[in-house]
């Protein structure tokens, strides 16, 4: 006899269907597994045979062969426990036929019967939804996927239950969405002293999605600076939440099932290898700069990262997605981030003073920025120096501006681009908007075009460059409430884009 059930495999953010057919037939007892399985898929056998000993079914003396379908994709991870299972049940009668067709399933399995939770719950229903099938999942599972409103979930704890709901002896309800979690921490721009060119930069950046470089001595506050843009930044919308949840629970970092609507805010360390930030690994994993999706990646001490680590970046900078291609993958993730950046001047640190520079001064500084290339450091729209704080302002008392205030403004500043960039595809904040688009929200007039051309020469800026500072000066002019980009605006963009201190 032939049962089947189904399942996914992951591609990317993708979850393809899987069909997991089940055949019981006469010949010597086996129990194999087809389809291009990996380790962990040949060796859920092993883990079924036990599951149903503990449940006091016994495999019938056949040959048992499940194929995984279609063949030719490669089949990983231990969530087709589950759908293997599933499918047996069927093949030897426990189980109605008709109810494990109907059904996507992943889940792992115990030796004892109990489903453990898995990644990739949200995308699974997803998928289920698009099919019309109810998805099955282990209990923990369950919250994560019951956000998706088209699809029902079944979150189970037991393999024993899943054959009572099958058989109708005990129905298990359907599974709630879990609580949305908003993230939000306790860092408040309030705790910066001093630093108020920092501050602004950390606006505009915030209201634009504009990338942005720090340049500082140490203890200068370029850290807590950067730890407080979460604090200044909307949260994610439904669609930019499913989005960027869908990346976090392929890698199983949805905690509980709740959904959060804080934006990302990723800080790998300068060890991080490019697999980890770009993304790969034996199973194309997504990186930090997919992880940090509609969020904030932070990369502290930036020229001690690797040279061919930063060279990744550049690409997903400009497209918003990241191909991660291997000899069995080619998996694409979307990566729109924002990336901010922080350095000290030199390998000693104080390039600036006399007193404790190194000897090599100022030769050191310009070999260590040196390590960021050209084409990485034009692709900032804000280069900022960072000066050190000077000890007496730490008695100063808080400012009376904290990041309610501010993210108040980066709130309107956001909503305004989202109804300019209604009806263009792709478009979401200043950052985003280039050709045609950009030239007529950002076009300046004769005297600004003047300064503009001015400082083009005077600086070098290339297209791209010019291209940046008329972003800038859209998202500086939205935060103003004004609806034309003005000189000043300009001028306060250009300040910006100077190349930084060498």
């Amino acid at each position: 006899m032939t049962a089947r059930s189904y399942t996914v495999a992951f591609q990317g953010v993708e979850a393809r269907l899987v069909e997991v057919q089940c055949a019981v037939a006469p010949g010597l007892p086996a129990f194999s597994v087809v389809g291009l399985p990996d380790k962990a898929v040949s060796e859920a056998r092993e883990r079924v045979r036990a599951a149903f000993a503990a449940m006091s079914i016994a495999l019938p003396s056949r040959r048992i062969t499940v194929n995984l379908s279609p063949a030719d994709l490669p089949k990983e991870g231990s969530h087709f426990d589950l759908p293997i299972g599933l499918a047996l049940l069927a093949a030897i009668g426990i189980i109605p036929a008709e109810k494990a067709e109907e059904t996507i399933a992943l889940g792992e399995l115990s030796l004892d019967g109990q489903l453990m939770p898995v990644a990739g719950a949200l995308p699974a229903a997803v998928t289920a939804a698009e099919e019309g099938r109810m998805l099955l999942c282990p209990k923990p599972s369950g919250p994560e996927a019951a956000w998706v409103d088209a699809a029902q979930v079944i979150g189970a704890a037991t393999l024993t239950e899943v054959v009572q709901h099958f058989t109708g002896q005990r129905r298990i309800e359907p599974s709630a969405p879990g609580e949305a979690v908003s993230g939000l921490g306790g860092k408040d721009l309030r705790d910066v002293k001093g630093q108020e060119q920092a501050k602004r930069a950390l606006e505009i950046a915030a209201a634009g999605r504009h990338h942005m470089l720090m340049i500082g001595p140490p203890g200068s506050g370029k850290s807590m600076l950067a730890a407080r843009l979460p604090s200044i930044l909307p949260p994610l919308s439904p669609a930019e939440a499913l989005e960027t949840s869908m990346i976090h629970s392929l890698c199983g970092l949805i905690d509980a099932g709740g959904i959060s609507r804080a934006r990302p805010f990723r800080e790998p360390h300068h060890t991080a290898s490019m697999a980890a930030i770009a993304g790969g690994g034996r199973r194309a994993q997504p990186g930090e700069i997919s992880l940090a999706h509609n969020g904030v990646l932070f990369l502290d001490e930036l020229p001690e990262f690797g040279r061919p680590v930063l060279e990744t970046l550049r690409q997903p900078l400009e497209s918003g997605e990241v191909m991660v291609a291997r000899a069995n993958a080619h998996v694409k993730y979307p990566s729109r981030f924002m990336l901010a950046a922080a350095a000290n001047p030199c390998k000693c640190g104080y390039l600036a003073d006399a007193n404790r520079a190194c000897s090599r001064a100022p030769m050191c500084g310009a070999d260590y920025l040196g390590r960021i290339s050209g084409p990485l450091l034009d692709r900032f729209d804000l280069h900022l120096d960072v000066p050190p704080v000077d000890v007496s302002d730490l008695e100063l008392p808080p400012s009376a501006e904290g990041s309610a205030q501010v993210a108040q403004r980066v709130a309107v500043a956001r909503e305004t681009q989202t109804e300019r960039f209604r009806g263009f595809p792709g478009l979401r904040q200043n950052a985003d908007a280039e050709g045609a688009v950009l030239e007529d929200i950002a076009a300046p007039d004769a005297e600004s075009r003047d300064l503009l051309l001015r400082a083009a020469e005077r600086f070098g800026l290339s297209a791209r460059g010019y291209h940046r500072v008329l972003r800038v000066a859209r998202t500086i002019a939205d935060l103003a409430c004004e609806d034309r980009v003005q000189r000043q605006h300009f001028a306060e963009a250009l300040s910006f884009r100077l190349p930084p201190s060498r």
